[in-house]
């Protein structure tokens, strides 16, 4: 035996298989098969959590995923503990270490609990009226003891060790549940001949048929008829049986999300399995087979530990072999808690009593009766006692709506049942529209937008053969419009399953005072029947306003126990019908989901790949620091002799202007533009005119988006008359593409254009300075390098070092430079032989910051820099590039707009500190006076600031309001120490005539 309250036999469990376990630090031993909740209930205990709001002592209520109370953390080790898991989801494994939640400093003796005795002061939206006062307040104490207050269990710290995996899959149909109208209609799509995908949340499939013990399929026992069923279905080759798998989210066009638990269940898995696995499936047809959820009822005093679902006590007794308790009550309105009392009193439980709402009762009233149960109907509980665990019941009689001649009976379990609520959540997240069904209170799939198709249960069927008949046609008729041909339509024979007939929503009658009695509807956020009647009397009409104003529904259930019961209450409140109230939006995850399950690989280096040029391997080896720029790794300066970062971009930037440098542009985005359209679809695309580009030259391009602002830049080669070699910003590259993907294949279908991403391909290694042409021509082969036969921007393609390349003649310095394009594979040995010409003429390699100097001394742009997506090219100083002429291209409307001829909008211009030797902050704001009044609206801001070794000063780039009319003016920068001022100049700082690049 694995605890005192273990049946003698039945269950789907190994007894022969021990499995030791601990709970908030006590030893307790379970069975093989166990959940955590099952155990825990085999040793008698019931207390496993405490409340959200009040601390009040919470039990295990539910068997499955739709459990509000019993949620907890479990423990592997530092790097592997789980907060909030439901303990009926929790398969028990040797050694498993769990605790409870929300409790200090033990579970029996919760300080917390001091905030139910505050009780009447925290009615809900109590928060929203209450810490608005002082103001100050609100920063320094609400907020911080708020968050502090907040939540359930506590996050993990430390890195997540596990793995994770990530699939994708295509079936013909997907089924998700795999009870009696799963199983059928998994059977049925298989005999049709589709590819078919079971899943289930389940550790085992059979759903609902797992704790079935009178019912027959066939001639045969449910469970064994499920058992049968599944493993002929394992057999087939086209199906996919998933058990732990919960389908968690629905997505556009049938793409359906499932999370499945890998090893969550075994003691020691293997290091190289995976915790979870993301399956992404897109399927033609789905049939949703999720069932329903049993309703809680709502009367005073219903949250006591001890108090749970009858379906779920049936599914411990018979699935797990475990008495919740030896004494219980039911209070009912629906027939199938009879079941659950008839099989627990035959597992060797004590009913004492079923109390049922409706004054007639149901079909197994009889039965419970000859059972030797006493049954009293037109009866409800009001009011419950006992501090960790139900120890008694009051019981009424309702009569004409009143309740009268109380009764107390003591019992150690109240099972509940309201009826069934079908579990529409899937259904929803397809966007499939919601029907209220008057006669039996639920709503139900009405028009569906998506290739799915509900059955069962979850549609509202709940007869237990038309449940597996509807599942099978349902199965059949999705296969059919997959695609498969083979098949049929058949009917099951069914005996000794009853109608889980009745229902109850709302608050059941009590004569107790409604001001000071609780009745439960949210369980985990502790929201009370009064306080749903609270926010209808505060004006809240829709249940969408009532969930945020009470919580309810908002916590990790997402209100699978609550939603009807609370939308019920507001429709009586308000006197309004149900339909009218609404229906709260149904979101996935439908159950929490981890968060490396959808991280998947993608953490460390994976989650934001690590990119290398071919010569970070050298830059290494010569001690250079590296930044991050979009995903590459970039040398960002080359120290020397215990130089500070800014003596030695000062020494770089002085060695290319005074001879030459050489530095790594490999990074920059290349896009080849290959077609007999190549040059219209330039034309179009970028703002310049490409249409008479000869070949051999090149152009600084400007890429703006449709409202005109500018997008990307980068300087376009025309390599041949179908062929255009074009650059972009390292950061910009996969945007750039996407972009002119989107034109060519939505805009412009006609155009015969191919695009390829060469970023990778090409290693560029830029060589800039007055030496520049002096260093590289004794390795260059077929190439006329002379200033006559290669002008500035113009492009050759020979060999450099015997290699391949594309020589372009450009400058983002100032100074004459080139850039030397070559296979990536050979971009280090090229680099190091141009290195070598370099040092000889008394260059240097540099970095990044040397290179962002440079332009910004040259007034050169760097796009989401200098630009942050509101500038036109006019306004950051490329109006020059636009083409005048051109009849259209991407954002030529867009630069039309009355509102982009505004003559106060910023315009790039240079400041000049009035002190030369202060630098500016980048990002700092620009105001027209040095004590600017607290609010005043900033007119510009710093884009770029560097201190200048050419000019012996700061130099820097702003957005200015009118900029170039104010050239010559000083403005302010407010500064923490006080203002600095400055003097608005022109961008260009060095060689404005541009005679450096001439040479």
């Amino acid at each position: 035996m694995s605890g005192p309250f273990r049946t003698a036999a039945g269950g789907r469990i190994d007894r022969s298989k021990a499995l030791r376990f601990t709970f908030d630090g006590q030893a307790y031993e379970g069975v093989r098969g166990d959940t955590l909740a099952s155990a825990l209930l085999a040793n008698g205990v019931h207390l496993v959590g405490r409340s959200f709001k009040y601390h009040r002592p919470r039990g295990i209520m539910a068997a499955g995923s739709e459990e509000a109370n019993a949620l907890v953390t479990v423990i592997r080790d530092a790097g592997r503990t789980t907060p909030n898991l439901r303990a009926g989801q929790v398969e028990l494994h040797d050694g498993l270490v769990a605790q409870s939640q929300n409790r200090w400093p033990s579970l029996r003796f919760d300080a917390g609990a001091v905030n139910d005795l505050a009780a009447p002061l925290l009615a809900s939206g109590f928060y929203y009226k209450t810490f608005m006062w002082p103001r100050s307040f609100w920063k320094t104490v609400y907020e911080p003891k708020i968050r502090s207050a907040a939540g359930f269990g506590e996050a993990p710290s430390a890195p997540d060790p596990d793995r994770y995996q990530n699939r994708f899959a295509h079936v013909d149909v997907l089924v998700i549940g795999s009870g009696p109208a799963g199983l059928a209609a998994t059977v049925a799509a298989a005999e049709a001949g589709a590819s078919v995908m079971l899943c289930d949340e389940q550790a085992e499939l059979g759903g609902s048929l797992l704790a079935e013990t009178l019912a027959t399929i066939e001639g045969r026992p449910a469970r064994d008829w499920a058992t049968d069923v599944i493993m002929s279905l394992a057999l087939r080759d086209k199906v996919k049986l998933l058990p732990r798998t919960t389908a968690f989210g629905w997505y556009s066009h049938n793409f359906v999300a499932l999370a499945e638990r890998l090893t969550d269940h075994l003691a020691q898995p293997e290091a190289r399995l995976p915790r979870e696995r993301l399956w992404q499936v897109r399927a033609r047809q789905v049939v949703i087979a999720a069932g329903a959820i049993e309703r809680p009822l709502v009367f005073p005093e219903n949250d006591r530990p001890g108090i749970m679902l009858a379906d779920a006590a049936r599914t411990f007794a018979n699935r797990y072999g475990v008495l919740p308790g030896r004494r219980a009550v039911v209070f009912t309105a629906c027939d199938s808690a009879y079941r659950a009392a008839l099989d627990l009193q035959a597992a060797g439980a004590a009913v004492a009593l079923i109390a049922d709402l409706r004054p007639t009762g149901g079909a197994l009233v009889d039965a419970a009766r000859a059972a030797g149960i006493r049954v009293e109907l037109g009866a409800a509980i009001t009011g419950t006692s006992g501090r960790l665990r139900v120890a008694s019941v009051r019981v009424g009689r309702i009569d004409g709506g009143k309740v009268s001649g109380h009764e107390t009976v003591a019992c150690d379990l109240v099972l509940m049942s309201g009826g069934w609520t079908p579990s529409v959540h899937l259904f929803s997240q397809s966007r499939g529209k919601l029907a209220y069904d008057e006669a039996s209170g639920n709503f139900l799939p009405g028009r569906s937008l998506d290739a799915e198709r509900s059955a069962g249960a979850c549609r509202g069927v709940f007869d237990f053969g038309e449940v597996i008949d509807d599942g099978f046609a349902a199965g059949h008729a999705a296969a059919r419009a997959a695609g498969a041909t083979g098949g049929a339509v058949k009917t099951f024979d069914v005996d000794g399953a009853t109608d889980p007939a009745g229902g109850f929503t709302g608050a059941t009658p009590h004569d107790r005072d409604p001001a000071r009695v609780r009745a439960f509807v949210d369980f985990q956020h502790d929201v009370t029947a009064k306080d749903i009647k609270l926010a209808t009397r505060e004006g809240f009409r829709s249940i969408e306003h009532v969930k945020r104003y009470t919580t309810s529904g908002m916590a990790t259930d997402q209100g699978k126990t609550s939603n009807l019961n609370a939308l019920s209450i507001a429709a009586g409140a308000i006197e309004a019908p149900v339909p009218k109230v609404g229906l709260t939006t149904f979101r996935p995850p439908y159950t929490p989901t981890t968060f490396g399950l959808f991280a998947g690989t993608s953490r460390g280096d994976l989650f934001d790949p690590v990119r290398k040029t071919s010569t970070h391997e050298w830059a290494a080896e010569q001690g250079a620091a590296f930044e991050d720029v979009g995903l590459w790794k970039r040398a960002w300066y080359f120290a020397r002799g215990g130089e500070t970062m800014h003596e030695a971009v000062n020494r770089e930037c002085r060695t290319v202007r005074a001879t030459c440098g050489i530095f790594d542009a490999s990074t920059l985005g290349k896009i080849e533009v290959v077609g007999p359209d190549a040059a219209e679809f330039m034309h179009r695309i970028y703002v310049n005119p490409f249409l008479k580009l000869e070949p051999g030259r090149l152009r600084y391009g400007i890429m703006t988006r449709d409202d005109g602002f500018v997008y990307d830049d980068g300087v376009v080669g025309r390599m041949a008359p179908d062929r255009f070699h074009v650059t972009t910003t390292t950061g910009g590259a996969p945007r750039v593409l996407s972009h002119m993907e989107d034109y060519l294949q939505t805009e412009w279908t006609d155009l015969k254009v191919w695009l390829t991403s060469t970023t990778e391909q090409w290693a560029v290694i830029a060589v800039q300075g007055p030496k520049a042409r002096e260093a590289i021509a004794p390795l260059v082969e077929g190439i006329d390098m002379s200033k006559a036969a290669m002008p500035h921007m113009s492009v050759r393609e020979g060999r450099i070092c015997g290699v391949p390349t594309r020589l372009f003649r450009m400058s983002f310095t100032g100074e004459l430079g080139f850039e030397i394009n070559v296979p990536a594979a050979y971009g280090r040995a090229v680099w190091e032989a141009v290195h070598a010409r370099v040092i000889g003429l008394g260059g240097c390699p540099y970095g990044t910051e040397a290179m962002h100097v440079l332009r910004a001394e040259k007034g050169y742009i760097i796009v989401g820099q200098d630009t942050d997506g509101t500038l036109t090219p006019d306004e950051a100083g490329v109006g020059w590039a636009v083409g005048k002429t051109k009849a259209d291209f991407v954002g030529k409307r867009g630069l039309m707009r009355p509102d982009l001829q505004a003559a106060d909008r910023k315009q790039l211009v240079g400041l000049l500190t009035v002190e030369p030797a202060t630098v500016l902050e980048e990002g700092a704001q620009i105001v027209p006076v040095a004590a600017p009044v607290l609010g005043e609206h900033a007119q510009g801001h710093v884009t770029s600031a560097y201190w200048s070794e050419a000019l012996g000063r700061s130099i820097a780039l702003a957005n200015l309001e009118r900029g170039r009319a104010r050239i010559g003016e000083t403005v302010y920068v407010p500064m923490p120490g006080g203002s600095i001022p400055a003097v608005v100049a022109d961008p260009v700082f060095v060689d404005k005539e541009g005679t450096r690049l001439d040479a």
